[in-house]
């Protein structure tokens, strides 16, 4: 028997099994001649682009039902260590025993973490939306703020970062404030950004917009300076200003999962293997990176793969097909991933919606509002567990094609 390993189960790691078994499936192989296995602490696909909404204990759909229509071999573990000279991964399960997986191809596609600066009381009283239980802890947060007394900072709220999460972090919140203290609630909203303006990586173009639905929601920025301290009653600001307030939220910066560096190859300064066209990492025989591990070209005009779920799809289809093309003896496909979009949700003042990397706005508002709908609510989400259904998706040039 062969056999290809997926390391997470994210939308990276989900893909990139889909489109192994279809190859599988298209050159009549068996799943007892080539065994498939996703390992992940959990067989959940985390929507991790909705984080910023409430009710986040909702939004993990199980991947059980949809792993088992097409013969994709579940194990439930931790990933402690990556040995790829004896091709062994060794992880750790539920119950705290150590096991050992060993593979002839290898999918690493371990996703990314916030980076969390070692920031005083950042641990301690800092809150984030990087993960569902991050998520569902916020959440609970801001459910306990009904039980305590009106006041400026229990309805106050410090976001820190005015990138892509930060803001979809900010517009969100007075609408969600208001749900939970009373419509009559005023919530004051700051973003503090250490950059001379909001969505620094975001670019110039979609900025006055962006601008326009904070000053419609009414929240407030603080650039060129970031946040120094946390601590129970608020954050203090490197330019030494302070804010009063129950409530900071964290979503500066994203790294790639450390296990990377269990990898003997090249990386960059967020922490993911450099790998080729076809997603392998060079010079580490048997092991693809994809998803927020890797940085690949996505076409031929100099730009790399961004972290997002857009990315991260394709990417894992083009490497779980090409891990299984290599075992099965056919073609690999090149990645590529030419049309680039972005959706950012403005809460209740809509959304923005921009394509190209030099993000040209195509809609704004409500319109832009339901195609954010759409992405979050259909088209981030894995097909239904029927085999017909999913080798139809799992096509690997046809995956996240937004343009």
């Amino acid at each position: 028997m062969q056999k290809i390993l997926i390391i997470g189960s994210g939308f990276a790691g989900v893909d990139a099994a889909l489109s192994a078994a279809r190859l599988r499936d298209l050159q009549g192989v068996s799943a007892d001649a080539l065994e498939i296995a996703v390992v992940s602490p959990a067989p959940i696909l985390g929507m991790r682009p909705r984080l910023y909404e409430a009710k986040p204990e909702t939004l993990s759909p199980s991947l059980t039902e949809l792993f088992d229509a097409i013969e994709i071999r579940y194990v439930q573990g931790v990933v402690e260590r990556i040995d790829t000279g004896a091709r062994t991964v060794d992880y750790v399960d539920a119950e705290g025993t150590v096991g050992t997986l060993d593979y002839d191809r290898l999918v690493l596609a371990a996703g990314s973490r916030l980076f969390r600066p070692d920031l005083p009381g950042l641990s301690d009283y800092g809150f984030s939306v990087d993960s569902v239980e991050d998520a569902v802890a916020l959440d609970k947060h801001l459910h306990a703020l009904a039980d305590k007394p009106d006041s400026i900072a229990r309805n106050t709220i410090v976001v820190g970062g005015g990138g892509f999460t930060g803001l979809e972090v900010a517009t969100e919140m007075p609408g969600r404030l208001r749900e939970i203290l009373g419509a009559d609630v005023t919530p004051r909203i700051v973003i503090v950004e250490r950059a001379a303006a909001i969505g620094p990586d975001i670019g110039d173009g979609p900025r006055p917009a962006i601008l326009a639905a904070l000053e419609e929601l009414g929240i407030e920025t603080k650039v060129g300076s970031g946040i120094a301290s946390l601590d129970a009653g608020g954050a203090t600001l490197s330019s030494g200003e302070r804010i009063e307030a129950a409530t900071v939220v964290w979503s500066a910066g994203m790294k790639a999962n450390p296990i990377t560096t269990q990898i003997p190859g090249e990386r960059d300064n967020l922490g993911r293997l450099i790998v080729d066209r076809d997603l392998r990492v060079p010079g580490v025989a048997g092991v693809f990176a994809t998803g927020d591990v890797a940085k690949a070209a996505s076409d031929d005009e100099g730009n790399f793969a961004a972290m997002s779920c857009q990315h991260a799809k394709r990417m894992g289809a083009f490497a779980g097909n090409n891990a299984a093309a290599e075992l099965l003896g056919v073609a690999t496909e090149a990645y590529h991933q030419r049309p680039y979009v972005t959706c950012l949700d403005l809460g209740a003042a809509g959304a923005l919606f921009t394509t190209g990397w030099d993000r040209q706005i195509q809609m704004t508002g409500e319109q832009a509002k339901k195609m954010k709908q759409e992405i979050n609510q259909v088209w981030i989400y894995p097909p239904r567990p029927n085999k017909a259904e999913v080798f139809a998706y799992a096509v690997p040039a046809n995956v996240v094609d937004l343009s």
